[in-house]
């Protein structure tokens, strides 16, 4: 008799699920998504698959499942030449974002102030320092780079909220905000005198006097001051529509 322990039956690997091919899915939808809410791409940029794929050094499926998902949450558009592309700037699509914006974000402001702590409100002030110190050496070409400073800044506020069902839409409404991220770098850019994240200040200390009224007004006042300046700028004709 063999002193060797049996051989492992097939039935004992069963409660073993195969990952490989969705955790790429999931991990090129996620760089994807990373890319657009930051602004990596420009309004009305085609996405090629065959690219993506290279760049990515993945297959084209995962980059297929990945851009369909992101048609899905209206996040990218489909041509007529069956292509995709980000979204053109235009100024209904602009007010509609801001306005979902000011009132999602803004509830999401009212739920995180019971839970922020002092400790919170500092992170808060080292994140503007951050931002402002970014903000001041800004080009387009660093755009992504502010714009994931100014994201940590909010979702660290949001995130406090607690809230498991507006996380998802806030993310959702950034997703989709991404070609106006970009556009509000270049505009800033050109207009040093803007202070891009003055209104963090005015949000800090209002979340640190627990006034729900005048953090929701500062968040307002954040949100819409770059939108502001996109649509002058789309009503004088200076950006793609």
């Amino acid at each position: 008799m063999s002193d060797l322990p049996p051989s492992p039956a097939k039935t004992d690997l069963g409660n073993l699920s195969r990952v490989g091919r969705e955790s790429l899915q999931e991990r090129v939808y996620q760089e994807l998504s990373r890319s657009l809410v930051h602004g990596a791409f420009e309004a009305g940029q085609v996405l090629r698959m065959q690219v993506l794929a290279d760049t990515l050094d993945v297959s084209i499926m995962p980059v297929r499942e990945a851009l369909a998902r992101l048609v899905s949450e209206n996040a990218l558009e489909v041509m007529q030449s069956r292509s995709v592309r980000v979204p053109l700037i235009t100024e209904a699509q602009l007010s509609d974002l801001m306005r979902a914006r000011c009132l999602v974000e803004g509830e999401l402001v009212r739920l995180a102030i019971d839970h922020l702590t002092t400790a919170d409100l500092d992170d808060l002030r080292q994140q503007t320092k951050a931002c402002e110190d970014a903000f001041a050496r800004l080009d387009t070409e660093q755009a992504v780079q502010t714009s994931m400073l100014n994201h940590d800044f909010h979702f660290s506020i949001y995130r406090a909220a607690k809230s498991r069902v507006l996380l998802p839409v806030v993310r959702s409404l950034w997703l989709q905000s991404g070609p106006y991220v970009r556009m509000a770098a270049t505009i800033y850019t050109r207009n040093p005198a803007v202070a891009a994240v003055h209104h963090h200040w005015a949000l800090i200390e209002a979340l640190q006097a627990r006034s729900p009224v005048r953090a929701e007004a500062a968040l307002r006042d954040d949100i819409t001051q770059s939108f502001t300046l996109i649509r002058d700028e789309l009503r004088k004709g200076e950006l793609p529509r």
